[in-house]
């Protein structure tokens, strides 16, 4: 079964950290980039960061840029999001997608929640 599997999200303080994972499941992530998408209660899902294929080029949202890193390892077959510098509006439930031409795999969501 092709599927995608995302972990380490949680409760943080503000200013706190976080690295979320996501692995998948029937196939590998070396011809595919990666994205992490995110999705507030009310709100609609936002793209936050990208990652090439070969993991050379990223781009992320500008509410997120310097505070958070996507990378992408084809030898562990897992895709990171190292995320630093919370604040209140990062919480959201991110989801991990991975994109090769036509074909897209989404992950079911982990939650974050930044609060004090």
């Amino acid at each position: 079964q092709v599927q995608l599997v995302e972990s380490g999200g949680g409760l943080v303080q503000p200013g706190g950290s976080l690295r979320l994972s996501c692995v998948p499941s029937g196939f590998t992530f070396t011809t595919y980039a990666i994205r992490w998408y995110r999705q507030a209660p009310g709100k609609e899902r936002e793209l936050v960061a990208g990652v090439s294929t070969s993991g050379s080029v990223r781009t992320y949202a500008n509410s997120v840029k310097g505070r958070f890193t996507i990378s992408k390892d084809n030898i562990k077959n897992t895709a990171y999001l190292q995320m630093s510098s919370l604040r209140p509006e990062d919480t959201a439930v991110y989801f991990c997608n991975a994109v090769m031409g036509n074909m897209a795999y989404w992950g079911q969501g982990t939650q974050v929640t930044v609060s004090s």
